[in-house]
């Protein structure tokens, strides 16, 4: 079993009773979007693999905001495997700094690689999948669907972004929809239109059922 084989058993394995919007399918998903991105791209396609299987290995928001377990866990697993401390690292890199919470561009000589996971990551957050994430955590936090009394936050740092208990919907102009203008890539970019092009959408029809004009 070569060792992309061997981290996705121990992935699978993982995130088994994950949440369901960041379980081992969205592990599956990011995979997916980061080898039609990575195609294009000149990257060492196996350290973009491995960062998009390992990224969420223990995300923040499940693990009382612990940012460094990711890292920890995925360090065992990738020494236990013999894989060279300088791809160790890279893959590091990746989990590390591969989070919307921790700022929109607070990492400004991203490798590619990250470049290219991210893209990958944020994709899954856009379009149907996207939605239907979105409502999935927010049913999950047993957070209400909407109200038109609270508006949208913007968030001061990533302790707050977690911490909010706002409307699912909120989350869109909080997060979803700024995620278009934060791709790195251009097939990022490019796949990211469409998708955002169905949130709005989306959006339009449900204010407009909401308000009992469709």
């Amino acid at each position: 079993m070569d060792l992309i084989e061997k981290t996705i058993e121990f992935v699978k394995s993982s995130l088994a009773s994950a949440e369901g919007g960041h379980d081992w399918w969205h592990i599956q998903r990011v995979l997916n979007n980061t080898r039609s991105i990575a195609s294009k791209e000149q990257v060492d396609l196996e350290i973009c693999e491995l960062g998009a299987l390992l990224h969420d290995i223990a995300d923040p928001k499940f693990h009382n905001g612990d940012e460094k377990k990711g890292g920890r866990i995925a360090r065992e697993f990738l020494t236990l495997n013999s894989v060279p401390e300088k791809q160790i690292l890279a893959v590091l890199d990746i989990i590390d700094n591969i989070s919307f919470s921790k700022g929109t561009d607070t990492k400004t000589n991203k490798s590619p690689e990250l470049q290219v996971v991210q893209d990958a990551d944020r994709l899954d957050a856009m379009g149907a999948i996207g939605i239907a994430r979105a409502f999935n955590y927010g049913g999950y936090k047993n957070r209400i669907m909407h109200d038109p009394s609270i508006p949208p936050k913007k968030y001061a740092n990533s302790n707050e972004y977690r911490n909010s208990d706002s409307p699912t919907l909120n989350h869109f102009h909080e997060k979803l929809l700024l995620l278009k203008d934060l791709m790195n890539t251009d097939t990022g970019k490019e796949m990211a239109e469409k998708r955002h092009a169905f949130m709005l959408d989306f959006l339009k029809h449900f204010h407009g059922e909401w308000n009992g004009e469709v």
